[in-house]
């Protein structure tokens, strides 16, 4: 398999731009299907394919926009002048028409290496708009690094300090794959691969001006795949080969049992799909004729093939722009007057993420759902040598599928009370979610009174069980932990931004981030999540859920919540990781008092060193970034919700070391006794019980609150 942790820019790759061609297809189907009514979204059928290709045609944004951490320029510097001067000049031959571009300017240690690829069915003049475009965007999200790449539907760009022609490379890899599952895998496999096997063949096979090749195969009942593969024509028969076939490898790291997947290398990339994608590959110009002779008048001259060609494609651009612009406004009519029939019918709203209805929508979701036979034949009827643990809603047991995929399932307990909601949430939000740092929902069953969601197997099960373990938790150095919170924050911000989908988890916490084998953390257990539209900036509710310890007081105390309630949870989180104790338990010396006091006080009085994990102390890990994630941490559970970071900021705290911090105030305080387990979740509702002064104090200014004496466990119930 090809190694997915060699990132050489120093940053992992994750699904975050909405502008993909795979989640803008999501998101039009996710926008009709929750305005109307199964019986009537037949009627649109022919009108989001419509959108689905125009989304197709004009789809340019970045889609892995990656900045070399290691090497940065000084502003103005000659560094900056060399690239800017190679970029801006990258496509002015315009007698290439092969769609690879290549310059290098400058001297070492100011040399700057550029290359640029376009698909090999980009006509010429589309080609370079799509290289010029990208390269400016490129500039604008790495302002100072020396390298970078980043890819769009049409083009890559890529520009380095280092020699990058003729280099194979394989460092990076980046994964893109379509949301609907094969209706028989192994059917679509068999057609897949042979497939596969000829565009690899065809494509390292080309000429050095342009290594790529596309074709189609028959799938499964009448159905087709289509497929292209490309390498940097830079390189040589079998570096293009060998790329391609790890790419092919990489197929069941991200795509297995998917009806598309697309894989990127710095140096090829390969993609496949249930419907076509492309056009006819451009066939590459002869080399130009001599000049014509001077007695020639250039009036006589008759016009270029080129120039017709470019009319033509104008043409047709304004003719489906006009028609697509049509079509889109008669679908949100639609979609509008259906709506609002829905609301004349007298359907009461429902204090959820979903409407009552989508039961039956999940009941319908072929591509997800399985039956419950096959999934009790994977775990060995729920064997108890296959159980993983159990969890607030039921237990976890590992599985096999047929086709050897390892699985973990979740079966919903029969009496937790109050499955059914969360079970619908999980599945309608993580069918619609794909990121590196969350959790992948592969299926679902529902049948009778059995509830099983069935995820990706996650090897080395949850953050908590090893933080929390004194011998585990040697095995977490800093590098490690650095890379955990980071992952975590980039969930959190996919979650709160970058996913066309605004979602709140309402429940972050340790046991609630999983850990692959090769130690990415995967954001899990979306049952309390809300959906926001991206108007809204904050809910209320009557209905608390959580763990305490993680809540922030005006969540816990007034049911109001927003991406900032995250936030708080994010900083608990990352005290906990530095400190590698859990937030109601630190030890100072003979006092027990919980983290978020002790830590403050520790930055406070300048000693904030003191609250690292003593396993870390080795020497060989900087003390100054682990005192600045304590910084980061402290500010992420601030009191006031406006003095809280967001998640954009976090990220953005977390990969610029030379951005400077703000002084946090003293954070909000949840003082416990010993009535109340502060390890349970809390799932309550929002009653004078629970506001009542003497079972709430409130200190104003000393940003102190306390969740005191009166609660016991009497009031409350876990998941």
């Amino acid at each position: 398999m090809g190694q997915r942790n060699g990132l050489k820019y120093g940053a992992e790759l994750e699904v975050t731009k909405a502008g993909s061609v795979q989640e803008s297809k999501l998101i039009v189907f996710h926008f009709c299907n929750t305005m109307l009514m199964a019986s009537e979204r037949s009627i649109l059928f022919w009108i989001v394919i419509i959108v689905n290709l125009f989304i197709l045609s004009v789809s340019q944004d970045l889609t892995f926009p990656t900045c070399d951490q290691n090497a940065n320029f000084t502003t103005n510097g000659t560094y900056q002048r060399i690239l800017d001067e190679a970029l801006s000049s990258l496509t002015s031959d315009t007698s290439i028409t092969y769609g690879f571009y290549n310059r290098s300017v400058g001297q070492s240690p100011d040399q700057v290496n550029v290359i640029a690829m376009c698909r090999g069915d980009v006509v010429p003049d589309d080609c370079r708009r799509c290289i010029n475009d990208s390269s400016t965007r490129l500039r604008e999200i790495c302002p100072i690094q020396k390298g970078a790449i980043g890819w769009t539907d049409r083009c890559m760009v890529r520009y380095s300090n280092s020699t990058i022609l003729g280099i194979l490379d394989t460092s990076l890899v980046g994964y893109l794959w379509n949301p609907n599952n094969a209706s028989n895998v192994d059917q679509f496999n068999q057609a897949l691969d042979p497939l596969l096997d000829q565009l690899r063949s065809e494509a390292s096979r080309g000429g050095p001006l342009r290594k790529y090749a596309s074709n189609e195969t028959n799938g499964p009942r009448l159905s087709k795949i289509y497929g292209f593969m490309q390498c940097t024509p830079d390189l040589s028969e079998d570096q293009c080969y060998n790329c391609l076939d790890r790419a092919i490898q990489q197929i069941p790291n991200c795509c297995d049992s998917k009806r598309g997947g697309r894989v990127l290398y710095p140096s090829c990339s390969i993609r496949y799909e249930d419907y076509i994608f492309f056009n006819d590959t451009v066939v590459l110009a002869p080399p130009p004729s001599p000049p014509s002779p001077p007695s020639t008048p250039p009036a006589s001259q008759p016009p270029s093939p080129s120039g017709k060609s470019n009319n033509n494609t104008i043409i047709i651009v304004i003719v489906v722009v006009a028609t697509v612009s049509v079509v889109i406004l008669v679908a949100v009519f639609i979609c509008v007057y259906m709506r609002r029939k829905r609301k004349l019918q007298g359907r009461p709203p429902q204090n959820s993420v979903y409407e009552e209805g989508d039961i039956d929508e999940i009941s319908t979701a072929e591509s997800l759902q399985y039956s419950f036979g096959i999934i009790r034949a994977a775990t060995n009827d729920f064997s108890e040598n296959n159980k993983l643990g159990q969890g607030g809603f039921g237990a976890v047991y590992k599985g096999k599928l047929q086709n050897g995929q390892e699985i973990a399932v979740k079966r919903l307990s029969r009496d937790s009370g109050q499955g059914e909601q969360e079970f619908k949430n999980e599945v309608l939000l993580l069918a619609r979610l794909q990121h590196r740092n969350l959790v992948r929902l592969l299926g679902f069953s529902l049948e009778g009174s059995e509830r099983l969601l069935m995820y990706e197997f996650v090897q080395n099960a949850s953050l908590d069980q090893f933080i929390f373990d004194p011998t585990k938790r040697a095995t977490l150095d800093w590098e490690r932990r650095y890379k955990i919170i980071g992952g975590i924050a980039r969930g959190l911000l996919y979650l709160h931004e970058d996913s066309r989908l605004k979602i709140i988890h309402r429940d972050m916490k340790a046991s609630n981030v999983l850990l692959d084998a090769q130690m990415i953390p995967k954001i899990a257990d979306f049952g309390m999540a809300r959906l926001f539209t991206q108007e809204e900036t904050q809910g209320n509710t009557s209905r608390i859920v959580g763990t305490y310890g993680y809540m922030a007081p005006e969540y816990a105390m007034h049911g109001q919540f927003s991406v900032k309630s995250d936030v708080f949870s994010f900083g608990v989180l990352v005290l906990e990781i530095v400190t590698g104790h859990k937030n109601h338990s630190f030890q100072n010396g003979m006092l027990s008092e919980d983290l978020l006091s002790h830590a403050w006080k520790s930055w406070r009085d300048g000693t904030a060193s003191s609250l690292i994990d003593p396993t870390l102390k080795d020497g060989s890990n900087s003390i100054r970034d682990m005192i600045r994630c304590i910084h980061i941490g402290l500010l992420c559970v601030q009191e006031d919700v406006a003095e809280r970071p967001t998640m954009a900021s976090v990220v953005l705290m977390l990969s610029s070391f030379s951005l400077t911090l703000a002084v946090p105030s003293e954070p909000a305080f949840f003082m416990r006794t010993i009535t109340t387990n502060p390890e349970k979740p809390l799932f309550e509702e929002h009653t004078s019980s629970l506001s009542d002064p003497e079972h709430l104090e409130s200190k104003s200014r000393s940003s102190r609150r306390s969740i005191a004496s009166g609660i016991s466990m009497d009031d409350l119930y876990s998941r």
